[in-house]
């Protein structure tokens, strides 16, 4: 007989005979529910003592129903327990399961029993193939808020998102997937608001069911938290058939509830000893940098990620998640992270949320916290050491060549990352396991990153100490904006370069929104605390930043339309294997790369010729030539059975390839541009 779920039915479940409020508390002596006045959620209407659970160990989850527990009632708690466990009965906490929230004049927070009745209208999800995926890592209120094609009303809202403009763009860019900043309530922190600063990003979660209110159109944050829902469902909706997937960035690492003398809102007054990971003196233990840590090896913080997971995916739609600093979520009770932790294992195996797309940033600040490769199969994982491979090859080794004569890195570590990092990941999870970028949020923007040779966060209020300082960016010649034509052209080609690998390379690209025309954040690479037009997407656009939108596009077309560039599995020498890709490496003279070619910092020139081996699409041949040095080159095309030429696809020395020789066979020898790459398809030799 299988065991009871003790954790079951956590939160509100309405009836026809009002609700019921299940909430689990290891440490609680006393519990209580509150409602409030509709009309002024300030005003208690009711207080309705809650019980223990009576059956066995379920006597951790205290309960209590009310007729006035129905859709749209205002309610909180008030939790007692032993002195010295930060309980505050004096607080109204919020319900940790609450799927919405309402405030009250003075600005505290009350849960709200939600309607979650909503028309799909038989859309479905897309279930985009991680193969075909192209990942647009975007803000809410940032990518809309200057768009003057969208009724002002609507900029920067979920239904601006979803707004016919917002969506035509997506789709003529050639992305998939919109990855969005966290849209989970989340508030400012203490600091921030003593500064005058406000949190923009939203990675300080209050709670993990409710979404942003702020991001929702006047009209819906007026008609309440239900009304906030369902714009959120619609742009769902919308997105989805337009053929577009949204994935959350989810916070589940630790919470707005900071560090000990933070506020008490939630977890930390209903049972913070069992939710926050600390000593047994009860000293927090951070390993997120952000205050507290939310302690994974416990049953209940484990479910209340399950649900919340189950939650945005069954009730909400979307599509998945990327989990921040995801490492947490796996430490065990000693605080060490276990690949097959609990909660890793259970994210993967829950049948409601099978064929989700779960990407893990594979990293905490504690100890033993980078497991870059170490997740279990079905994660996808950012891959940081991607990142830093290809800006050390377009930047700060082409910085260091001019400088010293030569580069300090040859081409063979960058040849790894663009076939799949299979160094990185196991041959079982293979090269899908990698989340392809060279930027994000966090960090400098495309073009910051070929401009400015340090950070200049100075905006920020912290006198430039915050965001990283090992940045691997190049400057070319001049920090900041310059009018300098040759500086200015050379950075727009370093875009190409940083663009056409990340978009080329095997694995799943990313591309943080704005690099694909250039947005300039003026060297800040932490703009977390600025909510205005330095981090949000501006719509008009100088001509050099309509010809890089129109290079991006061109890439997403060459990537979906060859499935050389994004095999599913690894390939194995002398083998066929199904939907990878069968490579052979060749040098400037089109002979087989030898040590020296792969090592030598000097050469840095290479030729990728990739076969398909189809399971579902055609097959297909590219040649990839990447040249790393200041200086052209002559490259001799290689020879290979099969191959009776090759067209030319893309070349990052030029914005308009049109005018240049389109077909070309093997043993010619092709003038490669400084600093750049081509892309060229194979094709047999005519009969």
């Amino acid at each position: 007989m299988p065991s009871p779920d003790l954790l079951r039915d956590l939160g509100v479940r309405s009836g026809p005979d009002g609700g019921t409020l299940r909430v689990w508390s290891a440490h609680a002596t006393g519990m209580d529910l509150l409602l409030f006045d509709e009309r002024d959620p300030a005003w208690t209407t009711a207080t309705v003592k809650m019980t223990r659970d009576a059956d066995g160990e379920g006597g951790d989850v205290w309960s209590a129903s009310s007729p006035e527990l129905r859709p749209g009632a205002r309610y909180g708690l008030r939790v007692r327990g032993p002195k010295g466990q930060r309980f505050s009965p004096e607080t109204v906490l919020i319900d940790p399961y609450a799927r919405g929230l309402a405030r009250t004049g003075t600005g505290e927070w009350r849960g709200y029993v939600q309607d979650d009745a909503f028309d799909w209208g038989g859309v479905a999800k897309p279930r985009i193939p991680l193969d075909h995926t192209v990942i647009y890592e975007a803000h809410v209120k940032g990518l809309t808020k200057l768009n003057p094609a969208i009724p002002e009303h609507l900029r920067g809202t979920y239904a601006g998102l979803a707004h016919p403009s917002t969506i035509d763009y997506l789709k003529d860019l050639g992305v998939t997937t919109v990855e969005l900043l966290p849209v989970h309530q989340f508030v400012s922190e203490q600091r921030l608001t003593k500064m005058g600063l406000a949190n923009y990003w939203g990675y300080n979660t209050l709670n993990f069911f409710t979404p942003h209110a702020a991001y929702a159109s006047r009209e819906a944050q007026h008609g309440g938290t239900g009304a906030v829902l369902r714009e959120f469902k619609g742009m769902v909706r919308l997105l989805h058939e337009a053929g577009l997937e949204v994935v959350l960035d989810v916070v589940y690492n630790h919470t707005a509830e900071e560090g000990p003398q933070g506020p008490v809102t939630s977890l930390r007054g209903i049972d913070d000893r069992s939710y926050y990971r600390q000593t047994a003196e009860g000293h927090y233990i951070d390993t997120t940098g952000c205050g507290n840590t939310v302690d994974y090896s416990k049953p209940a913080a484990q479910r209340l990620v399950l649900d919340s997971l189950r939650y945005w995916s069954q009730e909400v739609q979307v599509d998945g998640f990327r989990f921040d600093l995801m490492a947490t979520l796996g430490r065990d009770e000693n605080a060490e992270f276990q690949r097959e932790h609990p909660l890793l294992r259970a994210i993967l195996d829950d049948p409601d949320l099978q064929g989700q797309k779960m990407i893990a940033e594979p990293w905490d600040v504690g100890m033993g916290g980078w497991q870059v490769g170490n997740f279990p199969d079905g994660y996808s994982e950012w891959n940081d050491g991607y990142r830093d491979r290809i800006r050390k090859f377009w930047l700060t080794d082409v910085a260091h060549a001019r400088a010293h004569g030569t580069a300090q890195h040859g081409i063979g570590s960058l040849a790894g990352r663009v076939s799949g990092s299979n160094h990185v990941f196991s041959t079982e999870r293979g090269p899908l396991a990698s989340i392809d970028f060279v930027t994000a949020h966090d960090g400098f923007t495309l073009a910051d990153v070929v401009a400015f040779d340090t950070k200049h966060n100075l905006g920020n209020g912290e006198e430039n100490r915050d965001g990283s300082s090992d940045n691997h960016s190049f400057n070319h010649g001049v920090e900041g904006p310059t009018r300098d034509r040759g500086v200015l052209a050379a950075r727009r080609k370093t875009m190409r370069n940083l663009l056409g690998t990340l978009l080329l390379s095997s694995g799943v690209p990313m591309i943080t929104a704005g690099d694909e025309w250039g947005r300039s954040q003026n060297g800040n690479n932490n703009a977390y605390c600025h909510d205005g037009p330095l981090t949000w997407m501006h719509w008009e656009r100088d001509d050099w930043q309509e010809e890089l939108l129109q290079v991006s596009r061109t890439l997403t077309r060459l990537r979906r339309e060859n499935p050389a560039l994004r095999p599913v599995r690894y390939g194995r020498f002398g083998e066929t294997v199904p939907s990878a890709t069968q490579m052979d490496w060749y040098n400037v003279a089109g002979s087989a790369m030898s040590p020296e070619n792969w090592d030598d910092p000097s050469q840095r020139t290479l030729q990728y010729l990739a076969a398909s081996t189809p399971e579902f699409e055609e097959f297909n041949r590219i040649l990839l030539i990447v040249h790393g040095v200041e200086s052209p080159v002559e490259v001799t095309l290689p020879a290979h059975e099969g191959v009776g030429g090759y067209t030319l696809l893309w070349d990052s020395s030029h914005d308009d390839i049109s005018g240049l020789a389109a077909e070309h066979v093997p043993g010619e020898q092709l003038t490669v541009g400084p600093t750049s790459m081509l892309l060229l398809r194979a094709h047999p030799p005519i009969a």
